[in-house]
């Protein structure tokens, strides 16, 4: 069985400019662990201080997010193609400071724009 992963720009400097690799693993626990060994680097990209799997990096198998599929429970098939996405996300502070909303979690913005 072999499955097509898509890694995002954004990895490449931590996989020397690696795109994409071939894996033969089951599920999603399988794949992780076969991109952190293929690339330790990413392993701090991956996964928390806990060893869970970060909460802003997202998998889609076939365009379609694994976690409408089974997340860790989906077996992948033959020519499955998966994308590894990171969420990307910013301030709204413009004063060069940040204090608020979706860079540091906080409930609501506290900007004074």
């Amino acid at each position: 069985m072999s499955v097509r992963v898509l890694l995002p720009n954004a990895f490449q400097k931590h996989t020397n400019g690696a795109r994409e690799l071939t894996s033969s693993a089951a599920n999603l626990p399988g794949l992780i662990t076969e991109i952190e060994t293929t690339f330790p680097a990413l392993r701090t990209h991956l996964r928390d201080e806990n060893g869970e799997v970060r909460r802003f990096i997202n998998f889609y198998v076939n365009e379609e997010d694994i976690r409408f599929l089974g997340n860790e429970k989906y077996n992948f098939q033959d020519g499955d193609e998966v994308l590894v996405i990171p969420s990307i996300a910013g301030g709204c502070c413009t004063k060069g400071e940040c204090r608020c909303c979706s860079y540091c979690g906080a409930e609501e913005c506290r900007c004074d724009l």
